[in-house]
C-alpha cells in the first residue's frame, strides 16, 4: 500500500516538495512515520491512547529532524472540523478506519473538507465483494455463503465490523467532491498468511507480486482490503 500511495503522490506533486498529510486513525503511526522520514509534515490523529503511546515513543526513537515534522493529536476522525480549518491538507490519509463506522459517509466528507483543491484522499477499506474468500479458502463453506449478502464480518480481533463495496464508496467519493482517481487491491495473496507469521526470504519478490496484482483485474477485484484514492475537484 505504501508503494501504491507513493505513486499517487508522485503523480500529483513535484519531487521533493514538502506536503501537509494529515492521517486520521494513525495507529502505530507506520505510514505518519515514513512520510515524515520523506520530509513531509504530518499530522497524526488517534484517539485510541494505547496506539498514541505506540505512536510516541516510535517518535521518540527517531532523529530530532523527524520528530520535529510530526504533530500528534488524541482525537476522532469526526473531529477534524473541530481541530482543522477547511483546505489546511494537501494529503488525507484514513486507513483501516471506516470499518468500525457504522455510518462512514459524514466521517469520509469530513476528510475531504480537509483538502486543498487538489489534494488527495487516501482510504484503505475492507472489500465487502470479497468477504467469501478468506472462509471459502479455509473450508467454512457454511461462512463462504453467508458472505455473499452482506457487509458485516468478525474480524481478526474477534470484534463485529463491517466492509466497503468499491461501487457504494465511489458515488460517496463523487457526492463529496473527490471523486475516485485510482484504486487498489491490498492482500490478494497473502490474507489467510497466519497472524506473526515469519517474513519470508524472498519478501521483495512477494511485495513485487502483491503489488501487480493489486493494480490487474481480476485479481484486485477479490483483494481483502481496496485503496482508494480520491482528489479534491
Amino acid at each position: 500500500m505504501a508503494r501504491q500511495l507513493d505513486e499517487q503522490i508522485a503523480g500529483r506533486y513535484p519531487v521533493g516538495q514538502r506536503l501537509r498529510v494529515l492521517d486520521v486513525g494513525a495507529g502505530q503511526g507506520t505510514q505518519a512515520l515514513r512520510l515524515a522520514r520523506a520530509g513531509h509534515q504530518v499530522t497524526a490523529l488517534e484517539r485510541d491512547a494505547t496506539m498514541m503511546s505506540v505512536v510516541r515513543e516510535a517518535l521518540a526513537a527517531e532523529p530530532e529532524g523527524i520528530r520535529s515534522r510530526v504533530r500528534l493529536i488524541e482525537g476522532d476522525g469526526h473531529e477534524t472540523g473541530v481541530h482543522f480549518l477547511p483546505g489546511s491538507f494537501d494529503v488525507v490519509l484514513c486507513h483501516g478506519v471506516l470499518m468500525y463506522v457504522e455510518e462512514p459517509d459524514a466521517l469520509v466528507a469530513g476528510l475531504a473538507r480537509m483538502l486543498a483543491p487538489g489534494g488527495l484522499l487516501s482510504l484503505l477499506v475492507r472489500n465487502a465483494d470479497a468477504l467469501a474468500m478468506r472462509p471459502g479458502i479455509g473450508g467454512d463453506w457454511t461462512a463462504a455463503l453467508a458472505s455473499f449478502d452482506t457487509t458485516a464480518y468478525t474480524n481478526r480481533l474477534g470484534l463485529d465490523v463491517r466492509a466497503d463495496r468499491l461501487d457504494t464508496l465511489t458515488a460517496t467519493l463523487a457526492g463529496i467532491g473527490a471523486p475516485l482517481h485510482a484504486w487498489y487491491g491490498v492482500r490478494v495473496f497473502t490474507d489467510t498468511a497466519a497472524d506473526g507469521a515469519p517474513v519470508p526470504p524472498d519478501v521483495e519478490t512477494l511485495l513485487a507480486a502483491e503489488e501487480r496484482a493489486g493494480r490487474t483485474d481480476p485479481y484486485r477485484q477479490v483483494a481483502a482490503l481496496l485503496h482508494l484514492c480520491g482528489v479534491r475537484g
